[in-house]
Parts: C-alpha cells; sequence; structure tokens
C-alpha cells in the first residue's frame, strides 16, 4: 500500500485506508440527508395536521406488518408499523383521496379498532418495506384461527368432485374438518355452506349457483366439537344453543377476502349451521357486468345517469338485489360524489363510500340511519331495504329534495312495487314523481362453455317458448326469427362438476315512469295489470322474455328460464 492510501496513527500502529475514509463520509452524508428529510417530512405532516413519525429506530412487529399487505403498502405508500387491541397506526408518504379511501375500508377484524395515521418519510418507509422480508409466511387465517396453507391448497386440488369431499372427510383428523369444508365451498364456487345435525348423522352441503347439494355426511359423536369450534372461530356464546346466533369470520386468501357471515339456529337434533360466503370480488362487479342486454340496459342506464330520484330493485333473497346495488354504485362512485349506504349487514366494504351498519339493539334503524344520512350532505343515497312506511317515505322524501336514492323492495315484479309502496302508506303525489325506475330481477344458471351443446326440444316447450317471445313489444327494439331457433344445454364435465351449470346471470325487467304511468299512480287507484300493460307499451320486457332471449342466445337453457322466472 503506498504512502498516499494510508494515514498512520502515532503510537497505535493502525493504518486507516482511504475506503474506510470514504466509507465513513458517506455514512455520515447519508446521515445528514435523512435528517433533513425527517424535518421536512414532519415539517409538511404539520402543514396537513397530521402526527408525524421517524420509522428509522422504531420496532415494528410482524403483527402490524401483517395487517396490510405489502404489495398495498407499495401502491399506496404507507405502512401499518403499530397495532395494539383495538388501535392501529399506519404512516403514509402522501395525503391523498385514495390513500385515505384505503385506509377506510382497511378491515382490522375488529368493529371497534380504531385507526391512526402518521406522515412518514419515504426513507422511513423504505425502512417498514425491508422488513417484510423478514417475516415468516403469512398463512390463510381465520378470524385470528390460522389455516395450514399447504393443507388449504392440497384440498383444493385434490376435490374434484362432491363424491370426493365425502371421502375425505372420512379420513381426516377432526382439526381439519373445517379447512377441508371451506376448501371445498370455495373449490366449488359456493355461496353458503349449511352444517346441519340430523337423526343420525351431521350433513353438509353447500349452495352452488342457487342449488342446494349434500357434499358429506359427518359422524355425530364429533358433531359437539364441529360447533364449538365454529362457534370459537365466529365469536359465538359457547354455553348457548337454545337461542339463535349470529357471528362472523374472516379469511384472507393469497388472491381474495371471504367474510364469512355465521347463523345458528336450534333445531330438533342439535344447532344447524348456515355459513354465509361474501367474497370480495362480488363487490367489484361492473355495471356492464350484470348481464342486461338491449332496451332493458339503455332504460336503466338513463334512469342511473339522472342526478336525482329513485331507483328500486325487487326481488325475493337470493336474487342479486344487493350485487346490483353495488354495481351501480361502482358506476357512480367517483371522487367528486359523496356516497353513504345504510345496510343490514355490510356485506361488502368498497373503497370511496361511507358505509354505515343498521343497529337495532342501540335503535339505530334504517328509518333513523336515513335522516341522519341526509345531514351528511350525500349526493347518493343507498339504503339497503325499504321495510316499512316511515323508512318509504323519508327516502321518497330524499328523493325529491335533490338526492339520487337507490334501495330494495319485496316485491315480485316491476309493477307489483308500486301498490306494495302505496300499502306502506306513501302518498301517491309524493310516489309519482321521485321514480325513475323499478327493477325486477331474478337469477338463472349459466350454461358450462366446456360442455355446452346444441339440443332439440319438444314440440310443446317450443309452442310455449313462442308464445312468450311474441309478447315482447316492437318498442322495445328486440326482433326474433321464430323459423331459427337454437336452443342448448350442458351435458356436464369436469369444469362444472358434471352439473352443465358454471355461473350465474341475472334476468330483468325494467319499468321506467311515463306520463301514463304516473298518471295512474296520482289517481290512487293502481292495478299491478294495468302498470304492466302500460309498461310494456312503452317497451318493456318481462323478466322470462328476458330469460329467453339469452336461451336462444345460448347462455342458458329453458328449463332454467321457466325454473325461476314463472
Amino acid at each position: 500500500m503506498s504512502e498516499e492510501n494510508q494515514i498512520s496513527q502515532s503510537g497505535s500502529g493502525l493504518k486507516i485506508s482511504n475506503d474506510n475514509v470514504s466509507d465513513k463520509f458517506n455514512e455520515t452524508y447519508k446521515k445528514i440527508q435523512i435528517k433533513q428529510e425527517e424535518e421536512a417530512t414532519a415539517a409538511t405532516a404539520s402543514v396537513f395536521g397530521l402526527d408525524y413519525m421517524d420509522l428509522h429506530q422504531f420496532p415494528i412487529g410482524p403483527e402490524a406488518l401483517k395487517s396490510v399487505p405489502q404489495a398495498d403498502c407499495i401502491k399506496y405508500g404507507l405502512v401499518c408499523f403499530y397495532r395494539a387491541f383495538q388501535e392501529i397506526r399506519i404512516g403514509i408518504t402522501n395525503f391523498n383521496d385514495n390513500v385515505i379511501d384505503y385506509i377506510n375500508a382497511l378491515d382490522t377484524q375488529e368493529a371497534d379498532t380504531k385507526k391512526k395515521i402518521y406522515f412518514i418519510s419515504k426513507s422511513s418507509h423504505g425502512v417498514a418495506m425491508s422488513l417484510y422480508d423478514k417475516l415468516p409466511k403469512i398463512k390463510t387465517f381465520v378470524s385470528g384461527f390460522k389455516i395450514d396453507q399447504d393443507v388449504f391448497d392440497k384440498f383444493k386440488e385434490e376435490l374434484k368432485t362432491f363424491e370426493d369431499v365425502n371421502k375425505k372427510v372420512q379420513e381426516i383428523e377432526l382439526s381439519e374438518i373445517i379447512t377441508l369444508i371451506l376448501a371445498a365451498a370455495i373449490q366449488f364456487g359456493s355461496s353458503d355452506i349449511h352444517i346441519e345435525a340430523a337423526e343420525t348423522r351431521v350433513i353438509v352441503r353447500i349452495r352452488v349457483d342457487g342449488m342446494l347439494s349434500e357434499i358429506a355426511s359427518i359422524k355425530k359423536e364429533m358433531w359437539s366439537k364441529i360447533i364449538t369450534r365454529i362457534k370459537l372461530m365466529a365469536k359465538l356464546k359457547m354455553n348457548i344453543s337454545d337461542i339463535p346466533q349470529d357471528g362472523r369470520i374472516t379469511v384472507v386468501l393469497s388472491d381474495d377476502k371471504i367474510d364469512i357471515r355465521v347463523s345458528t339456529l336450534p333445531t330438533a337434533f342439535g344447532e344447524s349451521v348456515v355459513m354465509r360466503l361474501l367474497k370480495s370480488s362480488a363487490a367489484s362487479l361492473q355495471f356492464e357486468e350484470l348481464g342486461l342486454i338491449g332496451s332493458t340496459n339503455e332504460k336503466l342506464t338513463q334512469a342511473v345517469e339522472k342526478p336525482i330520484g329513485m331507483i328500486i330493485t325487487t326481488g325475493p333473497t337470493g336474487s342479486g338485489k344487493t350485487t346490483t346495488l353495488y354495481a351501480i354504485l361502482n358506476k357512480l362512485n367517483k371522487s367528486n360524489v359523496n356516497i353513504i349506504t345504510l345496510e343490514d349487514p355490510i356485506e361488502y366494504k368498497l373503497p370511496g363510500l361511507n358505509q354505515s351498519q343498521i343497529d337495532h339493539s342501540r335503535d339505530y334503524d334504517f328509518a333513523k340511519g336515513l335522516r341522519a344520512i341526509l345531514r351528511q350532505d350525500p349526493n347518493v343515497v343507498m339504503v339497503g331495504e325499504i321495510r316499512d312506511g316511515e323508512t318509504a317515505e323519508v327516502a321518497v322524501e330524499a328523493a325529491l329534495t335533490g338526492h339520487k336514492v337507490i334501495s330494495t323492495i319485496h316485491a315480485n315484479s316491476a309493477p307489483a312495487a308500486i301498490p306494495r309502496f302505496l300499502v306502506m302508506g306513501v302518498k301517491p303525489f309524493l310516489l309519482a314523481p321521485a321514480l325513475n325506475a323499478v327493477m325486477a330481477q331474478r337469477l338463472v344458471r349459466k350454461i358450462c362453455k366446456n360442455c355446452k351443446e346444441e339440443i332439440k326440444i319438444s314440440e310443446e316447450e317450443l309452442e310455449k317458448v313462442k308464445k312468450h317471445l311474441s309478447e315482447i313489444p316492437e318498442k322495445s327494439g328486440f326482433k326474433v326469427n321464430f323459423d331459427d331457433l337454437h336452443f342448448y344445454h350442458g351435458k356436464g364435465c369436469e369444469t362444472c362438476h358434471g352439473l352443465g351449470y358454471k355461473g350465474r346471470i341475472g334476468l330483468y325487467e325494467v319499468m321506467t315512469m311515463t306520463p301514463k304511468i304516473e298518471e295512474v299512480i296520482l289517481s290512487g287507484k293502481v292495478s299491478e295489470y294495468e302498470l304492466e300493460k302500460l309498461a310494456m307499451e312503452d317497451g318493456m320486457i318481462k323478466m322470462v322474455q328476458d330469460g329467453l332471449l339469452k336461451a336462444i342466445q345460448g347462455t342458458t337453457t329453458i328449463d332454467e328460464v321457466f325454473r325461476v322466472a314463472m
């Protein structure tokens, strides 16, 4: 080493190279840069009125990091750096609507958890991101109860048919039964899991595309342990079995998050459990994906685009009304629109929306909640369901005072919703100008694309189809070639688990307000039949007609249409 490349320290014999000096200089310079960045960040935090935090020496625990996926932390420039009982602290590098909307929608597992926001520097954020690499593999978990991800994935791969589930359930340990049932439900695209105590066994059924199918039978002596585990996961009272209970579980998957609504009911042979799977991906359904066609799509689109007035959807439980409401909200969800929802319960959490949960135990019902919402300066109000006259009156008043209101009501058809409102006590002279559109809907199963084939139907069925299609009003814009009708079904394959169907689509009828319909409503002498006649003169097609149009297009079968819409 030459003399210019070393420095001698007298009396010590220590030699320090220029490389060491350079490293020390760089380290000092870096510390100065970080200090300056932190000072600037603290000043910015003060401008925004936020607390400031330096994470360079802050001990961030793994439970805090696991609260937010690393990909989201990078995307939004944030990190959860502290988590304790009913409190999480989140650091952000940018202060904008997208970041705040994400934090507001963040599921913290606990209903009363408080979220506190701090401003942090980009270098602090980088320090936190580097800690993710040191975390152990984050496994799928159920409301704090960890599930072995490898076992979960293995079950999904092995379950090709319903029979596979029953065979597997006889081979595994009790501790894996719930994992198996959840894996089966997700693998087969189920919306509900039914676990029912019978006299000699426990029956497991799942609802796939609206139809219940038995997938397993479990020994009766195992029931007490299974129900205990489910109650523990759903935070239900273990010592109560003679009254119904409701709870909730959350399953976080690698590509989705599923909230599970749990309901128990005492029966003759023990408690029955129903678990409703609420996939967050269902809430992202776009308006264009609902399955509206032709003039039906045009009529509803025009109603949605009006700045004020009511849009009502009707149908029985399980007909997809909530999904339709969320699709409409997705279409309306913009930064310059204040959307507030009133739900019982909140099924899906959407960024950008202010969602309020009904709580009857605290006397917070739809009517009181709706009045409170109107003081929050909303542009759009979504009411989960109009159940009584008071809620109906407030909703109508809201629509008449410059708000867009969307909601649901129980009725068998679009025209039938009008008499339902009047029976609730809504005044005709208020209802007529408040309504923009009423939509009725049902869900039918779609033919599996992998095994779809053309079929011939009987002459009797063909005549029935032609009769309904011939009644489609000319003003609707639909023209049917009766000499070239084709029909299809699914023969059954591995993709659809032998059912011939895969997924569901809506059947719709949309009645929009016309001067003649308003005149009938204002008269107070409302006939459902007369309203339907006037709506069809305006071009409305009925649900059965909408379904048959989709059947000849190869989307569904005529059996499904007549099963659901007749």
